[in-house]
């Protein structure tokens, strides 16, 4: 009689598909990050790997250690989030850990075998210790955001439907912001990385967009109107993703503005620690305060648009944007900064930023193509535009 019940008030919790979602996706990151860039295999050292493995760094810094620690509390935080319901919290804690402890010994396994990383205990200490804290926190917040608690409710009150995949893309265009890019928002640069895959496969000169160009130069005030547009497109293309999915009852500009808020800041903290400190805001150009202006110009007149013309308006901001963001040639003021640009701080999370920065806008335009329109969206939309008859 106890286990049924017991059986009974598991199955009326609710597990998080968010949180799965947000699980796979996170671990794709720890391996693109810990194995970027793929290439230069060598397996000619396996005989002292476990003296590699055993020896403490020679060379590192407080930096990276903090870095390495956070950079697996999400995992554990998952992880637990993950297992819920199914798994009692102290259980979910200690599972959380020891898949910490085996995906960090696996990626630093594995980079014994890639020229450009660096087997280190320390970053298998310090990624098991993230592990280990993040699913700590996971568990303490289980009540609070799982269990019936304020944000669910919110949750239920501001959105169409459970919108787990919006959530998790919305949730990555700020950190996408982190990787240096040539001009705001102008996220998707694709063609200058197709180009470098094709010079090492052929051994040429290849420059894609140059190609695309056909000679075409640009001045001063080209490039400026080229940012503003990218600046513009691509901020309100991702905003128009966070318009849509919610509900009349929920405050869509300060939510908007948290998200565009979250955005800048991420993009001036990472401009301080990969350049220099008075580098933190410049990003902030000319093009990009007009394109920002043009922006929130955009989307107070697209918010009282319809849910699908918002999907159909979002899709075509992100097409310009990246577009342009291929076709225009590198800002050479963004060249400069770039040699300034102190890799050893950034390096262990070089490639999953970057591989961000290019595929965000193209998840994006996938989803907004792939996902149907909710019927209730739709209803609740011709409720809201309906006059109100008097009584």
């Amino acid at each position: 009689m106890a286990t049924e019940q017991s059986t009974e008030r598991v199955a009326e919790r609710k597990a998080s598909p968010f949180s799965r979602v947000s699980l796979v996706a996170y671990l794709f990151l720890i391996v693109y990050a810990s194995w970027y860039p793929f290439s230069g295999w060598q397996t000619d050292n396996l005989a002292t790997l476990p003296d590699v493995i055993r020896q403490w760094p020679r060379y590192w810094t407080v930096f990276d250690a903090i870095v390495n620690v956070i950079g697996y509390m999400p995992l554990g935080l998952l992880i637990v989030f993950a297992l819920y319901p199914w798994c009692r919290r102290g259980w979910s804690v200690l599972l959380a850990t020891l898949a910490g402890i085996l995906l960090s010994a696996l990626m630093e396994g594995v980079q014994a075998f890639l020229p450009t990383r660096v087997t280190s205990l320390l970053d298998f200490i310090t990624n098991a210790s993230g592990a280990l804290l993040g699913a700590i926190a996971g568990a303490l917040l289980i009540p609070l955001l799982l269990e019936k608690g304020r944000l669910r409710l919110l949750r239920k009150q501001w959105l169409h439907h459970e919108a787990s995949r919006e959530i998790l893309l919305l949730g990555l265009w700020p950190l996408a912001q982190i990787y240096p890019q040539p001009y705001l928002f102008g996220l998707g640069q694709i063609l200058p990385l197709m180009s470098l895959w094709l010079e090492d496969l052929l051994e040429i000169d290849i420059d894609l967009g140059a190609f695309l160009r056909q000679g075409i130069t640009l001045n001063a005030e080209e490039y400026l109107l080229s940012e503003t547009i990218i600046t513009a497109c691509g901020c309100t293309g991702a905003i128009l993703i966070c318009l849509f999915i919610l509900n009349r009852h929920a405050p869509k500009f300060r939510l908007s503005s948290l998200l565009l808020f979250a955005s800048v800041c991420l993009k001036s903290l990472a401009s301080a620690l990969i350049f220099k400190p008075e580098y933190a805001f410049t990003w902030l150009t000319p093009g990009a305060q007009g394109g920002l202006l043009i922006s929130g110009l955009m989307l107070y007149g697209f918010s009282f648009a319809p849910f699908h013309a918002q999907r159909r308006l979002a899709i075509l901001m992100l097409i310009i944007s990246l577009t342009l963001v291929n076709l225009v040639p590198g800002n050479p003021y963004f060249l400069v900064t770039m040699q300034t640009w102190v890799q050893g701080k950034f390096l262990n999370f070089y490639g999953a930023a970057q591989f961000l920065s290019v595929m965000w806008p193209l998840i994006a335009l996938w989803y907004l193509f792939d996902r149907p329109i909710p019927m209730a969206a739709t209803a609740d939309r011709a409720r809201a535009n309906q006059p109100e008859q008097s009584t």
